[in-house]
């Protein structure tokens, strides 16, 4: 089966739109075909590991990677609604410092493919979320850095109104220009 892809303002981090058939009784759809999954972003991916979480609204996650052992992410939200944000971190490329946002949601059904090398983080729009991403590489604590989710040089434009509810590790991360980056 063939994916529906489509462009973002980083051209690596692409939406993926699969294909839902509904009726009166639901709704059915295959949420991951590798070689669909291939095809459609151009390249073989090998995921290692899946992560579920659950958010209340206005939590906000991130903006997360791994310095080493970068992770690639295949991320949806099967209940709720975020707003997910990637940033390129690689020096070399010519979107490095720049970031793109969607939203995700459980009716819209879109996941997002965000590879090695970007940043991620989310906020919940809805009440609740459940959010889960499948992974590249396995998470090692070490090698894990957090950029700030509101620095002034990246300017994300956050759909909040609010403070957001951070965790310590993201309330105290680092400023894009002082933070550690991928060559």
């Amino acid at each position: 089966m063939k994916l529906s892809v489509v462009a973002t303002s980083l051209p690596d981090v692409k939406i993926i739109e699969p294909k839902v058939f509904g009726d009166d009784r639901g709704f059915f759809f295959e949420s991951f075909n590798q070689q669909a999954f291939a095809e459609a972003i151009g390249e073989p991916v090998t995921f290692v590991q899946d992560n579920h979480s659950r958010s209340t609204r206005n939590v906000l996650r991130g903006l997360h990677y791994q310095i080493q052992h970068a992770q690639g992410k295949l991320v949806r939200v099967v209940t709720g609604e975020v707003f997910d944000v990637s940033v390129d971190m690689r020096r070399s490329s010519p979107t490095f410092g720049k970031w793109t946002g969607e939203i995700l949601s459980a009716n819209n059904k879109r996941q997002l493919w965000i590879p090695p090398g970007f940043a991620h983080g989310f906020v919940v729009l809805s009440d609740t979320a459940e959010f889960l991403y499948k992974t590249t590489d396995y998470w090692f604590a070490e090698h894990e850095r957090c950029v700030k989710w509101n620095d002034p040089d990246l300017a994300i434009d956050w759909p909040i109104s609010d403070e957001p509810l951070l965790a310590p590790k993201d309330a105290s991360g680092k400023h894009f220009a002082d933070a550690e980056a991928y060559d």
